[in-house]
């Protein structure tokens, strides 16, 4: 990697933390207390970070991936705004399938037959991504591979290599903190 493409991640990374990053009081999903947050809706709703993410993102697709499916709701802008700067066609997966009209889990391209790579904003646990990489199968997708913005706990990536997905990361939540140190 050339030390200006080292600049420009790192100047990433920094303007990920800097914008999601939250001091207040804050009730988390365990029910406890924090008084820092990270809102990653504020970097996915910021054009200048969205744009530098699916720039750096877009290395990261794996060959021969022919439909980018980007999981609610996170994913969501993160996959439009990768699949305008690579050109593969999104797919947009629901939690679960309508109930009416076409009763789609995945609306936009079509995924059957074709090799999917899913794309979150960010992985903890990969529950929801398991979920859907299943569902995804189950509707004829053959899905290998996972890119995110940030994986925030390795537990994830362990658990969906179980499942044959393999995890592709723009940053770690360690590297983030270690940008906003450094920056």
């Amino acid at each position: 990697m050339y030390s200006w493409e080292v600049s420009m991640t790192l100047l990433l990374a920094k303007q990920i933390y800097d914008t999601a990053h939250l001091n207040g009081t804050f009730t988390l999903r365990s029910g406890q207390v924090s008084s820092e947050y990270f809102d990653k809706y504020l970097f996915e709703a910021d054009p200048d970070v969205l744009r530098m993410i699916a720039k750096q993102l877009e290395p990261l697709i794996p060959s021969g991936i022919e439909v980018l499916a980007g999981l609610e709701m996170g994913g969501i802008p993160v996959v439009t705004a990768l699949s305008l700067q690579s050109g593969v066609p999104a797919a947009f997966v629901r939690k679960k399938a309508k109930e009416y009209g076409t009763c789609k889990l995945a609306e936009g391209a079509n995924i059957a037959g074709k090799r999917v790579c899913v794309v979150e904003d960010v992985i903890t646990t990969g529950g929801q991504v398991i979920i859907s990489t299943q569902e995804l199968r189950e509707a004829g997708a053959i899905v290998e591979d996972v890119i995110c913005v940030i994986e925030r706990n390795p537990d994830g990536r362990r658990k969906l290599e179980e499942i044959g997905v393999r995890v592709h990361a723009l940053f770690t939540m360690e590297q983030l903190l270690n940008a906003r140190r450094e920056g």
